[in-house]
């Protein structure tokens, strides 16, 4: 059996990455002709507090400051991040467990964890999640009505900035036509398994 294959996703804020990936998975839970789920997304560490409704080794393990240090100096993370006062990170260890049992991982990350990813896993399928347009992407921070042009215009800044490292992605998902966009994401990660690489074992075992 083949090993799954890892894939990192990463956009700007305001592309709309996580509903994508909900979407994304949805689909697959309907999908009858799949019954077993390949796919899985990583929950990562963090240190925050879990908000209301979000349960511990679901949407996040949450630990302490001592333990994710404690982490940290086993080179337990394959990538970690210090976001204002909190710490993330993603385990090693769970990520190789899951792709050995011939499920697709995926990593929801940004493009710093992503570089970190990279030296670890060279071969890890990179995604890069874009708005269809500036304009569209000022539409869509701008659309809650609860931030002030101030933050809104911070946060614009912040997405360009993240824009700009585009390049170091191996696929572009511009995302606007929603469902169009969700099947091309999928697309993206069901053609990895059709290269030569990944069939060549079994069609060397079919030849003999």
């Amino acid at each position: 059996m083949n090993s799954g294959i890892l894939f990192i996703v990463s956009a700007p804020s305001g592309a709309g990455k996580t509903s994508l990936l909900k979407a994304l998975f949805e689909k697959q839970q309907g999908d009858i002709q799949q019954p077993v789920q390949k796919r899985v997304l990583s929950v990562s560490h963090t240190t925050r507090q879990p908000r209301p409704g979000e349960v511990n080794g679901e949407h996040y393990h949450f630990v302490s400051i001592e333990q994710f240090q404690q982490m940290v100096g086993e080179k337990a993370f394959l990538e970690s991040a210090q976001v204002f006062d909190n710490y993330y990170g993603t385990a090693e260890a769970s990520v190789r467990q899951q792709l050995e049992t011939g499920k697709d991982v995926i990593l929801e990350i940004d493009w710093q964890g992503a570089r970190q990813v990279r030296q670890r896993f060279a071969d890890a399928v990179s995604i890069f999640v874009v708005p269809p347009s500036v304009d569209a992407l000022r539409e869509r921070l701008s659309s809650r009505g609860q931030d002030s042009s101030e933050i809104i215009e911070r946060r614009m800044a912040d997405a360009l900035s993240e824009m700009s490292h585009y390049g170091e992605y191996d696929y572009i998902v511009v995302n606007d036509l929603f469902e169009a966009s969700v099947d091309d994401l999928e697309a993206v990660m069901r053609v990895q398994h059709l290269t030569l690489k990944r069939q060549q074992a079994s069609m060397s075992s079919q030849l003999k």
